[in-house]
């Protein structure tokens, strides 16, 4: 059941991008809808009060859809409940934990990797394929681009040459 419960996790912060404060605290309203996993979801950001939409893709939305059948619980209920007190959600420390046990398992320093590096994924895979800056500013829900330029740990300048060559 747990192995069932990190996959769906794990998934969920790869394609959401989130926080892990914001992951955590996700409701199965906000994944589910009609029974179905939905393909979009939306979830307003603890930090910034904004709202960031992101894609469920098929493998994510599998994984969940396993977890939640195993999971069972109301729309209100938290995806990812705490062990302690299934009225409360994971704890952003469990989930670090968590982070850090994926992270060793595979044979990687668990020093260079944490929860923000789930986060940092996608973005930079996306950032990487399209060269598309703005589009990861709003992925990430980023007010600012220069914070997605510092965040994606980019050139300044690199940057700004490619969005010129982009806008041909």
């Amino acid at each position: 059941c747990r192995r069932v419960r990190d996959r769906a996790l794990f998934d969920l912060a790869i394609d959401s991008k989130l926080r892990g404060c914001d992951l955590v605290r996700m409701k199965i309203g906000d994944i589910v809808n009609g029974g179905q996993i939905r393909t979009r979801a939306i979830v307003m950001q603890q930090k910034t009060s904004r709202p960031v939409q992101f894609e469920i893709l098929p493998d994510a939305r599998a994984s969940l859809l396993a977890w939640l059948e195993r999971r069972g619980g109301a729309v209100d209920d938290y995806v990812f409940p705490s062990r302690v007190d299934r009225n409360r959600h994971l704890s952003t420390r469990q989930y670090a934990r968590l982070v850090d046990e994926w992270v060793s398992g595979i044979g990687l320093m668990r020093s260079e990797y944490g929860t923000h590096s789930l986060r940092r994924t996608k973005a930079s895979i996306i950032y990487r394929a399209t060269g598309n800056l703005r589009a990861v500013q709003i992925l990430l829900g980023h007010s600012k681009i220069e914070n997605t330029v510092r965040y994606l740990g980019i050139d300044v300048e690199d940057a700004l040459a490619l969005a010129e060559n982009t806008e041909i």
